[in-house]
């Protein structure tokens, strides 16, 4: 998909051209870096905003620790653009669901007018897309009341003009620290190079069959200096299965894909 030849650029000053009757419009650059200004209905079905770079550039805030960066996608190959260390969470999740196709930060910014006829605009921070063509437009708020009633109205407007168009919009909530922590450190091996030498994934698929501690498992194929990094990248791309809400560690139950993690208790 890509943005039409009949979409026109406009200056900032297009914003005022907002749609009277009500309607969504959205703004995003073109390849080129040109910005354009398109009813949202038709830039939707025909805009790739999965391949577009942001509409504009994530704040950087002083004081805090962690700013604007760039997350390596293993589902695209490409980096995809972070404004912040709860971003760059909600991405490594979004990352690791075999569902979606394609990732991106910022890559519109959509229009509206308020019941008052006063032009609003809003930034999702995150774009998703899903294998079947629909897509998640999504904030990452660090805590529940982040962005005031600002972004609570904007979250109103902008799951309207999803709902309309059959996409979704969500302020998607902090993860349990345990379960971060888990995924931050699998997302360390979700590179392909982790792999392994040619045959090393499949012998480690088959080591797992049978559900066993992590350790005992690793040990069957090899040294476990070379066999664990495959472990962890098959544990990231949902080959093995392991429970994540518990710290991993060198006993925990690997499974096969898909299998049923006891909620208690050590498979071995």
């Amino acid at each position: 998909m890509t943005s039409t030849g009949a979409a026109r650029p406009r200056s900032r000053a297009g914003r005022a051209a907002v749609d009277q009757g009500g309607g969504f419009e959205a703004v995003f650059l073109d390849p080129v870096g040109q910005a354009v200004q398109q009813r949202w209905a038709d830039a939707a079905m025909t805009v790739a905003f999965e391949q577009l770079a942001p509409v504009s550039a994530f704040p950087v805030v002083p004081g805090r620790r962690w700013g604007p960066g760039l997350w390596w996608s293993a589902t695209t190959g490409q980096h995809v653009a972070a404004g912040s260390n709860a971003m760059r969470t909600q991405l490594m999740v979004l990352d690791r669901d075999p569902d979606v196709t394609g990732l991106a930060g910022r890559p519109l910014r959509l229009l509206w007018r308020n019941p008052r006829g006063q032009v609003r605009s809003w930034v999702p921070q995150l774009f998703a897309r899903y294998s079947d063509g629909t897509a998640l437009l999504a904030d990452c708020p660090s805590h529940p009341d982040a962005g005031g009633q600002r972004a609570r109205n904007a979250a109103q407007a902008v799951a309207q003009a999803c709902a309309d168009i059959g996409w979704t919009y969500r302020r998607l909530a902090p993860l349990d620290s345990v379960l971060a922590a888990n995924l931050k450190w699998l997302a360390g091996y979700r590179h392909p190079r982790n792999a392994g030498r040619p045959g090393l994934m499949a012998a480690v698929i088959e080591a797992f069959t049978r559900p066993r501690p992590l350790i005992e498992g690793t040990k069957t194929i090899g040294d476990p200096i070379e066999v664990l990094p495959c472990v962890f990248h098959a544990l990231w791309h949902g080959q093995l299965t392991a429970g994540l809400d518990t710290p991993l560690h060198e006993r925990v139950p690997v499974g096969p894909q898909g299998w049923s993690v006891p909620a208690t208790g050590d498979a071995g």
